[in-house]
């Protein structure tokens, strides 16, 4: 697969919905994990991430604005042990839930499908992050409704072994804006993740599209050590 800029998938994607960047840092000392959402409607936008333990979860910016917080209320980052888990839903207590109960990272999605956003059928998007003894491997995984039919269930998984420096893979629930929204197509997509973990923030945060963008999470695992750095940014604030 050919390397794209970051940037410039960022840049020229309007609305990519909600994405998932992984991969390992230019020093190749870490292993690095980035989550964005993006929001069309008001109660969309009505959100920012907050800390919950080693992870994060979102939450209403304006308690008295919020509509329906099922599908936008969620924990999208949970650490197990070993294991850092990223998605873009309620999803991520399914993964936590079945590597607990000595599940892989595939077996424990096969109980979940798209969202129930018709006529967008959302895909879940989801990732885990795995460090042992100074060793780093990645998989990510999408579940989408066959070219909107919600009958039908596609899933992929992409597994990556001793990911290689300064790159990363980049997965994300819509191609572009439009109406229904259209899925991610094809493999997660090969980006550079060049500079430290404020520089790569940065480059996140300022490419999304300054109207839909609602929130940033971005961490730095130290693969010798397991310690972590965590950066968080929210537009409402």
């Amino acid at each position: 697969m050919k390397q794209q800029s970051l940037k410039e998938e960022l840049a020229g994607n309007e609305y990519p919905g909600r994405g998932i960047i992984i991969g390992k840092s230019q020093d190749g000392k870490h292993a690095v994990a980035a989550y964005f959402i993006m929001g069309r409607s008001e109660n969309s936008r009505n959100r920012v991430f907050v800390t919950d333990g080693e992870g994060i979860r979102t939450q209403a910016f304006d308690p008295s604005k919020m509509k329906d917080p099922s599908l936008i209320i969620y924990a999208p980052v949970r650490v197990l042990g070993n294991n850092t888990i990223v998605t873009n839903g309620d999803q991520t207590d399914t993964v936590y839930d079945g590597l607990e109960k000595g599940l892989t990272f595939e077996q424990s999605l096969r109980s979940r499908t798209f969202e129930p956003d018709g006529p967008n059928f959302t895909p879940r998007i989801s990732a885990l992050l795995h460090i042992e003894s100074g060793t780093y491997d990645f998989s990510m995984s999408i579940l989408k409704s066959d070219d909107g039919n919600e009958t039908s269930s596609n899933r992929y998984t992409f597994s990556y072994e001793n990911p290689r420096a300064g790159l990363g893979r980049f997965i994300h629930t819509y191609m572009k804006d439009g109406n229904p929204l259209p899925s991610y197509e094809g493999e997660p997509t090969l980006v550079d993740l060049t500079g430290s973990i404020d520089e790569l923030t940065d480059r996140i945060w300022s490419n999304l599209n300054p109207d839909n963008k609602v929130s940033l999470f971005v961490r730095y695992i130290d693969i010798a050590s397991g310690k972590y750095e965590t950066r968080i940014v929210n537009k409402n604030k």
